[in-house]
């Protein structure tokens, strides 16, 4: 019954929309034929086209990005999104609510190109041969996969990201190419990948939710006939899976940020030994709901991101007659 209320109030909300008239076709009663070469259709293009995506929605949602960050190392400062979002605005200037777009933009072309874009290639892997009726569990082991790969590959990437994003002063490092170097120099090759554990957990949790949650969602909308392919389809899928993803890895993205963003002590130790460590300092430290501090701005930046990324995928992959996912 409540999986009719739902279907039924999905069907309900889109309604209005559906009578708009737009000057490109909001829905259609079938997908395009795909027209795409080897090519346009291989691996390497789709990560092409998913890391754009994906830069789309990080380019989007940086300023949120940044308080999410320093509300997460720093709670006491930032006690609120907008309030935080105002603080850096008058202390910082409107650029300091863009620290790290040029790490976040490199991030998200290589993991989150590999997370959405190898997505497909590991379903096929795991055995998926109907896109329509796949299972679920081969679904999320596909997003987990793609997820783990992504994130070991850019942690790099996340670290930089993280580190000038949470840097207050602006003294830590000039831009993304200083700021590797810096650390490669005074920590060598293994502090690019400070975190890389934290990093790959988090990947292959918001791996097995986000891409899988709206890929699932998708076509069982299309199979019960409630909606058919199109932009409707596209954001109400992308709006689920990113209340799905903020909500299973708010826990463990505090936990790698938290990691990330620490500085050795006076006596040159970490203040956390890993993640089981920090998850033990914080919950006895600030209770167990302090694991979703930033859920707000969490759902505001990976929300939005997720919506982007899906529907400007979705509309790549058209115009190049790649089939839908």
């Amino acid at each position: 019954r409540s999986k009719l209320q739902f279907l039924y109030f999905i069907e309900i909300i889109t309604r209005p929309v559906r009578k708009i008239n737009l000057p490109f076709p909001l829905m259609s009663s079938a997908a395009p034929p795909s027209t795409s070469s080897s090519f346009t259709s291989s691996t390497p293009f789709r990560i092409l086209l998913a890391g754009t995506s994906a830069c789309c929605g990080a380019a989007f949602t940086n300023p949120v990005d940044v308080v999410k960050i320093r509300m997460q190392v720093e709670k006491h400062k930032y006690p609120g999104m907008f309030s935080g979002m105002k603080g850096i605005a008058q202390s910082e200037g409107v650029r300091g609510l863009y620290k790290g777009l040029g790490a976040s933009l490199c991030r998200e072309m290589s993991y989150s190109g590999i997370r959405f874009g190898a997505y497909e290639s590991f379903k096929e892997l795991y055995g998926a041969k109907d896109p329509k009726n796949t299972p679920l569990y081969k679904k999320l082991a596909a997003g987990a996969s793609a997820g783990m790969v992504g994130s070991a590959i850019a942690n790099p990437c996340d670290l930089v990201k993280i580190r000038m994003q949470s840097d207050v002063e602006g003294t830590l490092y000039r831009n993304v190419f200083q700021a590797f170097h810096r650390i490669y120099q005074t920590e060598g090759f293994k502090g690019l990948y400070v975190g890389v554990g934290q990093t790959v957990q988090r990947a292959a949790v918001l791996g097995s939710c986000q891409a899988p949650a709206y890929d699932h969602t998708k076509h069982t909308l299309k199979n019960l006939k409630v909606l058919e392919e199109g932009v409707v389809l596209h954001l109400v899928s992308s709006f689920i899976a990113g209340i799905v993803a903020v909500t299973v890895t708010a826990p463990i993205d505090l936990i790698k940020t938290r990691v990330m963003s620490s500085k050795p002590l006076s006596d040159g130790s970490l203040p956390y030994k890993g993640t089981v460590d920090c998850l033990l300092q914080t919950v006895r430290n600030e209770g167990v709901m302090s694991l979703y501090s930033g859920w707000v701005p969490g759902w505001m930046r990976l929300g939005p991101h997720t919506i982007v990324t899906f529907l400007v995928f979705e509309q790549l992959r058209a115009a190049v007659g790649m089939r839908a996912i």
